[in-house]
């Protein structure tokens, strides 16, 4: 199950726009391969949306069935903002539904809002 957590005004190659729903799956805990502490973390990733803004402003808060999981992606450039540290990722993001092989969206995780 995921949450849709908020919403974002994107702009295609034609410079029209459109919306995309932000998702979040569930609560995780991860063990940092530096430290060996454990913290909490969630999945998160963006999906298109045939949507207007007033009408994704309400489904922020719905329930969807399926979950954000892992890809392997080629390897970009991400800076974390707390510590400036440049990192190298293999990895996106995207939404499958439940019972489907088929992925939705491809989120680096630069691309994330993260709080």
């Amino acid at each position: 199950m995921v949450t849709v957590i908020g919403y974002a005004v994107r702009q295609r190659k034609d410079g029209t726009t459109f919306i995309a729903l932000e998702l979040s799956g569930g609560l995780e805990m991860q063990q940092s391969q530096t430290t060996g502490n454990f913290y909490a973390t969630t999945k998160r990733c963006s999906i298109p949306s045939t949507f207007d803004e007033n009408f994704a402003k309400m489904m922020v808060g719905e329930k969807i069935e399926g979950d954000v999981v892992r890809v392997e992606a080629d390897p970009y450039e991400y800076v974390n903002q707390r510590t400036g540290e440049i990192l190298i990722l293999q990895h996106s993001f995207a939404y499958r539904p439940k019972g489907s092989v088929e992925l939705i969206g491809n989120t680096q995780v630069s691309d994330l809002k993260l709080a």
